[in-house]
């Protein structure tokens, strides 16, 4: 079986870099238990063959990250890409296009059975597009989230892809529901139609995986055993001078009691810059690598994040969240008390950190009772389901 997998930013590598562990480490139990010697046997390693997964990987670039070295492929035990296709900088419309036709040339080149794509970054909609007009079998992995804003061009990836994908794999029963409340499963063709499976999250396998790799980031400011890890880059604030001024002022407060490591994207910093915010009370860094951000989570006490990742990364990690947007994919962690949108409302954020500060110590028992995101199996969970939903392919 060969699957294309197509990916356009770091959090995607890294997310699919789980599958293509379990991938290698399928193929290798495959070979390990077979002995190639006896000749009696060919016609049964002939059938192991047919089981073995080739993985193509295409980086379209749409995100540039120079910290996407050969050290970064090296440390994080993700394979390299297979193609690089160096499109990036561009409008949407510019950089989906271009992506479209450079994916249909290798697709066409590599005749994978599947296409596989990844979240909701315009490298996934080219990817979904592709598979779609080539009749190529589409599995679209972090399917059904929602976050209901269609002036997030992600929502709009998300949606489209989700319409046109063969197998829709859920990271949680949320998502199985809205697109259940959506209509799906569709049917494709005349005996195809769409398979939704709840096989949990990547990323809580990546998270699993990297902690024994996290490494200490060096600052130049000494890290407390008691700080906060706040990540703040998404549009709707950091465009928005007055969400930003009110988030900051807040974080300024809290920073007088609690130090507050912020690794900060240096667009975010030249907008602070451009609308005089002083951040005098917290320790900023620069954006760091990801071993070194799951140190960052492991050892904080409390994350406050417009990310939509870090939060269930908190959860992960048996951490609070304070998630300052207006609403969130991950409803199910709200609904479960360890994650608290406060928007960028000053008095809410402040309000909302001295609940969980005051009552922190009664939360342990939430994360040990509760298994919202698969245990690390959605991996496995993934290819499982790749070979059985053709009978040719059956494990």
């Amino acid at each position: 079986m060969k699957i294309l997998t197509i990916l356009g930013a770091r959090p995607q590598f890294i997310k699919a870099g789980t599958v293509s562990r379990k991938i290698m480490e399928h193929n290798q139990l495959l070979v390990d238990g077979f002995s190639f010697l006896e000749k009696e046997e060919q016609k049964k390693l002939e059938t192991k063959n047919q089981k073995l997964i080739a993985e193509i990987i295409i980086h379209t670039g749409q995100h540039y990250d120079a910290n996407m070295s050969d050290i970064f492929f090296e440390e994080m035990k993700i394979p390299k890409p297979d193609y690089f296709l160096g499109i990036g900088g561009k409008s949407h419309g510019a950089m989906t296009g271009q992506m479209i036709e450079k994916i249909e040339e290798v697709a066409l080149k590599e005749k994978p059975d599947w296409i596989m794509v990844y979240g909701d970054t315009n490298s996934t909609l080219a990817g979904a597009i592709v598979a779609s007009k080539l009749h190529i079998k589409l599995a679209h992995v972090e399917a059904g989230l929602r976050s209901f804003n269609m002036k997030m061009p992600e929502e709009v990836n998300r949606i489209l892809t989700d319409r046109v994908s063969d197998i829709l794999f859920c990271p949680t029963q949320t998502a199985v529901e809205n697109l259940k409340k959506e209509g799906f499963p569709f049917k494709l063709s005349t005996n195809n139609h769409q398979l939704i499976i709840n096989v949990g999250d990547v990323m809580q396998d990546g998270a699993i995986f990297y902690k024994n790799l996290a490494q200490k980031p060096i600052t130049n400011t000494p890290i407390t055993n008691n700080y906060i890890l706040c990540t703040i880059h998404r549009a709707e604030n950091t465009d928005e001078p007055q969400r930003l001024k009110a988030i900051f002022e807040a974080l300024n407060e809290i920073a007088k009691e609690t130090q507050i490591i912020l690794p900060l994207h240096p667009r975010t910093k030249q907008k602070l810059t451009n609308i005089q915010i002083t951040n005098n009370n917290l320790t900023i860094i620069d954006p760091v690598g990801y071993l070194e951000m799951v140190w960052l989570i492991d050892n904080c006490s409390l994350v406050m994040t417009d990310s939509g990742g870090l939060q269930k990364e908190a959860y992960f990690f048996e951490k609070p969240c304070i998630t300052l947007r207006d609403e969130t994919e991950w409803v199910e962690l709200v609904e479960l008390g360890v994650n608290t949108l406060v928007g960028a409302d000053k008095e809410k954020i402040l309000n909302t950190y001295k609940q969980i500060t005051n009552n922190q110590s009664t939360n342990t028992q939430i994360y040990q009772s509760t298994n919202l995101y698969g245990g690390g199996k959605a991996s496995e969970n993934i290819i499982k389901e790749l070979f059985t939903y053709n009978s040719t392919f059956t494990l």
